[in-house]
């Protein structure tokens, strides 16, 4: 699906931050990898945006971690690096229209 909201460069500044997220907490290559798909499957799918871009990419690493990782982040722990941008609320609501999408 065409994004209408969002352009190539900004998907690279997303994955950029994640992956300085992701050398943060010291996670495994293939959480980023995952969660680098999930973005993309779920962009394919649905319209995102662009103040909402970072949510997904924030709840595409939690369910990437959730799978690969044996301690993942706390939600409060994600928010806190989004700038508080998010609520607990709404990053659990992502997760579950993500999921449910995908």
């Amino acid at each position: 699906m065409k994004q209408e909201f969002l352009t190539e460069n900004s998907r690279s500044i997303l994955i950029d931050w994640l992956i300085n997220v992701h050398l943060t907490f010291r996670f495994k290559p293939e959480t980023l990898y995952i969660t680098v798909y999930i973005i993309d499957s779920f962009l394919d799918k649905n319209q995102v945006n662009k103040n909402k871009f970072q949510l997904v990419g924030i709840t595409a690493l939690l369910i990437a971690c959730k799978y690969h990782e044996i301690v993942f982040p706390k939600i409060t722990e994600l928010n806190y690096i989004t700038e508080n941008s998010y609520s607990k609320k709404e990053i659990i609501l992502k997760e579950y229209e993500i999921i449910s999408s995908l």
